[in-house]
């Protein structure tokens, strides 16, 4: 159970680093155009990335598919510019429902991205582990926990925005999916493998 719990503990630092901030944005673009009534949808998104986050984990370290670096580096500030792009098409179009179906499909594949980004340095840890499926869950469970902690936090900071300084949902949406883009240009120039 030992290993659990340093597992779990290394799931919340994986997505809470703040030096390593792509999860943190891509949560971000996936929950701004979300508020708390929608919780259950925005929930079940982040439960569909930890779920194929470690399924790509796990691809990796029983050896059943290998991935190239470089290409994933570059692949997953693609999920991000993607989603927050996405965001800001339906911020534009004033389009209030939300296709919780097309969400869930890119962000199970933009969760296997993520997943493949960490492989390498996860595999080498679970190198001297004999069994691998107790730190795989307490990876993903600390994964999960902390995916909810940042959402949470930005329905909370949407909330805020939107209800107290009285801004329109798609003017949130679509300055909130500029910002992300902003952010993530400079990153998909340093990792533009070729």
């Amino acid at each position: 159970m030992e290993n659990f719990w340093f597992y779990l503990q290394m799931g919340l630092d994986h997505v809470l680093d703040l030096n390593a901030y792509d999860h943190i944005l891509f949560l971000s673009a996936l929950a701004i155009p979300f508020t708390f009534k929608d919780w259950k949808k925005v929930l079940l998104l982040a439960t569909v990335f930890t779920v194929t986050h470690c399924l790509s984990l796990a691809m990796s370290v029983y050896d059943l598919v290998t991935m190239d670096v470089a290409l994933i580096e570059f692949l997953i500030p693609i999920t991000i510019l993607f989603t927050a792009l996405f965001n800001l098409w339906h911020a534009i179009k004033s389009i209030e429902n939300k296709n919780t179906g097309i969400h869930l499909i890119a962000t199970a594949f933009f969760g296997l991205i993520h997943g493949f980004g960490f492989s390498n340095y996860f595999k080498m840890l679970m190198a001297e582990e004999e069994q691998k499926l107790r730190p795989l869950l307490g990876f993903a469970t600390g994964i999960e926990f902390s995916q909810v902690f940042i959402i949470l936090c930005v329905l909370l900071i949407s909330y805020l925005i939107q209800s107290m300084a009285k801004v329109r949902v798609p003017l949130f949406i679509g300055v909130a999916s500029i910002l992300i883009i902003a952010i993530v240009i400079p990153m998909l120039v340093e990792t533009y493998p070729w």
